[in-house]
C-alpha cells in the first residue's frame, strides 16, 4: 500500500507561480512512476505531467512550456513547478503513483491517489 501525501498550491494572481509536492510513505522501493492529475469543477480528472524512474517525462499539450515536473527517486517524492498560471489552471490537483509501471505503460493513471490540494488561479 502507498499513501501519497501532497503539500503545496494556495491561491496566485494569474502569471504567477506555485508549486506542489508529494511524498510517497509505506513502499521501501523506488517508485516507478509518479506524477501529476487535476480536475476542474463539472470536468473530468486530467493528466498533467507524470514522471518515470527512468527520467522519462510527459506533460499536457496545456502545460508544455509552463510546467515541470522534477523528482527525487531515493525518496519518492515527485514536484510540480508551475509557472505563468492562468484561471483555467484552476483545478484540485492530485498526486498519483504506479510502484510497477504497468500502468503508466499502459498510458493510464497508477492505482494511487493523493488526497488533493487545492491550486486556485484568481485576481
Amino acid at each position: 500500500q502507498v499513501e501519497l501525501v501532497e503539500s503545496g498550491g494556495g491561491l496566485v494572481q494569474p502569471g504567477g507561480s506555485l508549486s506542489v509536492s508529494c511524498a510517497a510513505a509505506g513502499n521501501r522501493f523506488r517508485i516507478y512512476g509518479m506524477g501529476w492529475y487535476r480536475q476542474a469543477p463539472g470536468k473530468q480528472r486530467e493528466l498533467v505531467a507524470t514522471t518515470t524512474d527512468g527520467g522519462t517525462t510527459n506533460y499536457a499539450d496545456f502545460v508544455k512550456g509552463r510546467f515541470t515536473i522534477s523528482r527525487d527517486h531515493a525518496k519518492n517524492v515527485v514536484h510540480l513547478q508551475m509557472n505563468g498560471l492562468k484561471p483555467e489552471d484552476t483545478a484540485v490537483y492530485y498526486c498519483n503513483a504506479d510502484p510497477m509501471g504497468r500502468y503508466y505503460e499502459a498510458g493510464r493513471g497508477g492505482p494511487y491517489w493523493g488526497q488533493g490540494t487545492q491550486v486556485t488561479v484568481s485576481s
